[in-house]
Formats: structure tokens, C-alpha cells, sequence
């Protein structure tokens, strides 16, 4: 049996105790371990695994658990030190997005990862999201002639459930940037590789941390416009969606319509395709904007078969995540300029 602990069971721990739950019907897995400051969140994390031991420091779980596997699901400032320590002791590393904050961490993150051998994926949902696999399959196969333009959106009320009120001190979640806005800068890498040039507009609240950002790419002849928003009215629904201009079809997502993606085809022709989820659930237990379990379900469901089979993490390895940090470093940069 693998033994997996979680670090961090508040909204995203949630949520990834509920995807390992899902996969224990599958795997011979189980949650042995939790770990978090708050009562509340073990609570609820028991909840879903009686069995797990609690701890209310994830350091102290680290030191007394022999685990396969740890998922870290901390407030974004934590995550390279508690990535770091994992790796020393030889334990399978879950880390999720951002993988850190600075490019320090970023260079230091690899080197303890090829001194340990230890195996990392990194929580960059979107890029097995299905509407997102679904983009890549079509931009990759020409199936409508080449990607002229994409169109990406990430918006979402005031984020105000993060222990002590993180997400809203820039040193902490590094921003909108490195938050939210960090999904699309990785799927976009993912789909078109690097940007050749890009341009960045930002708007900044009082304390001059960015709220809002609007950039926009070239990938050789493929035009791109990304916007990411976290500061809207709280009770604003979260939206995330693409518009992509082929030259045969335009395909249009939005996580607020009911047919998610629509194909719009240049002979008159309005097409629904299917998507097949690899698996379906809605559980709002985590208390955050993401209710939809089946995109954790496939990431963590793919680290399993890496592990299980010895294969390579091809789709969501550490190096990606570092490269993603580091993009969305040179724009949070630009945003402060703004």
C-alpha cells in the first residue's frame, strides 16, 4: 500500500483528499497522515480519512510518518521549504502551484531534486483539465488549419479564505500573477511553447500589489491575449475560459455555459464534442471556488501510474513548474511598473 500525507487541508487539501479518496477505490492507497493549524480543516479532513494521524505542524508529520508519498498544499510562501525537506527525506513529492515564489527557489528546487531522486509532480491542473486536452488535441492535429488566436480568461471574486488573510499580501501568494494567472502562463507554454514577445498591462491596489493583468503573446504567428482578475465583488461566480481562432473553426470555452465547448466551424456548422471526463464529481465541501473533482482525480491518478510504473512524468514535472514560476516573474516584474 502507498502511504500518502497531506500537508494543508484547507481549501485545496480539501479538495485533494477528496480525488485520493476517489482513486482508493482504484489504487491501494491510503491517507495516513494530515497536517494543519487548523482544528476546523483537520476536522473536516478526518472526515473524509478517519484513519489519517493528525498533526498540527506538517513538520512534525514529516519527522514521525514513513510516507510514499506527501502532497503539499500550504499557502504558496511555504511550498519550496516544505517541497525541499520532503525530498531530502526521499518521499514522492505532490506540490502544488505555484512551486515557489522566487528565483532563487526555483534554482534550488531542481538541485535538491536531482541530489534526492525523489519524483515530483507539480498541480498545474489545467493542463489534464479537459477542455484544455481538448485545445491541445486540435492545435496539435490541425484539425481546423493552424491556431490563428487564443483568447484566455481567469476571473474571480475577492479571495478572502486563506489562513490569515495570505493571498492578500503580495510576499505571501506572490499576487494575482503567480496565483491565478500563473494557470494560463503554464497551459500557454504547454500548448505554444515560449513566447517570442509579449506586452504587459496591470492594474494595483493601494498597497501597489497587482489585482489585474492583461498580457498579451506572440508565439511565432499565433497571437494571444491572457487576463487574469481576483479582485472582483466577492459573490462575482468564478469564470475561466479560451476563445481559439482556427483558420477553419473558431472553439470557444467557458466553465458558465452548460456545452462547455462549442465549435463554431467556417461552414455554417455549430459543433458540441465530447469530452469524456475520466471521472465526474461536484463536491463543495472544500469551500472555495473549485467544486469539480475530476481534473485532481487525473492528475493525481497520472502521478500514481508514473510511480507504480516507473514511467516518466512527462506532463506535470518540477522543471515545468519552475519554468512557469520564472515566466510569470519576469511579467509580475513588468505589472509593477504599470
Amino acid at each position: 500500500m502507498k502511504k500518502i500525507g497531506i500537508i494543508g487541508c484547507g481549501g485545496m487539501g480539501t479538495t485533494h483528499l477528496l480525488s485520493t479518496k476517489a482513486l482508493a477505490a482504484e489504487y491501494d492507497i491510503a491517507v495516513t497522515a494530515i497536517a494543519d493549524l487548523q482544528e476546523t480543516c483537520l476536522e473536516r479532513a478526518a472526515g473524509i480519512w478517519p484513519g489519517a494521524a493528525r498533526y498540527k505542524e506538517g513538520l512534525e508529520l514529516l519527522e514521525k510518518e514513513e510516507l510514499d508519498i506527501v502532497l503539499i498544499c500550504l499557502p504558496s510562501y511555504l511550498h519550496a521549504q516544505f517541497a525541499i525537506l520532503a525530498m531530502e527525506k526521499k518521499i514522492n513529492v505532490f506540490l502544488e502551484k505555484p512551486v515557489c515564489l522566487s528565483e532563487e527557489d526555483c534554482v534550488k528546487l531542481l538541485e535538491v531534486q536531482q541530489k534526492t531522486g525523489a519524483k515530483v509532480l507539480v498541480g498545474q491542473v489545467v493542463r489534464v483539465s479537459d477542455e484544455y486536452r481538448y485545445l491541445k488535441k486540435l492545435t496539435e492535429k490541425g484539425t481546423y488549419g493552424k491556431l490563428r488566436s487564443l483568447t484566455m480568461w481567469r476571473l474571480g471574486g475577492i479571495v478572502d479564505w486563506g489562513y490569515q488573510n495570505w493571498f492578500r499580501n503580495m510576499e505571501l501568494s506572490g499576487s494575482v500573477v503567480l496565483d491565478l494567472h500563473i494557470h494560463d502562463v503554464d497551459f500557454l507554454r504547454y500548448l505554444l511553447g515560449e513566447p517570442d514577445h509579449l506586452y504587459v498591462n496591470a492594474r494595483k491596489n493601494e498597497q501597489g500589489m497587482p489585482e489585474q493583468i492583461i498580457t498579451q503573446y506572440r508565439f511565432g504567428e499565433t497571437i494571444v491575449s491572457a487576463e487574469a482578475c481576483w479582485d472582483n465583488p466577492k459573490d462575482f461566480p468564478f469564470e475561466t475560459g479560451y476563445r481559439a481562432c482556427f483558420e477553419h473553426a473558431t472553439v470557444v470555452f467557458s466553465n458558465k455555459n452548460k456545452e462547455k465547448v462549442v465549435e463554431y466551424l467556417d461552414n455554417g456548422k455549430r459543433n458540441v464534442p465530447e469530452l469524456n471526463p475520466e471521472y465526474q464529481e461536484t463536491n463543495h465541501a472544500a469551500g472555495i471556488n473549485i467544486a469539480e473533482i475530476g481534473p485532481y482525480y487525473t492528475e493525481m491518478k497520472y502521478f500514481l501510474d508514473c510511480l507504480l510504473k516507473d514511467q516518466e512524468n512527462e506532463i506535470l514535472p518540477l522543471r515545468e513548474g519552475v519554468a512557469s514560476v520564472q515566466q510569470c516573474l519576469k511579467e509580475l516584474q513588468l505589472a509593477l511598473k504599470c
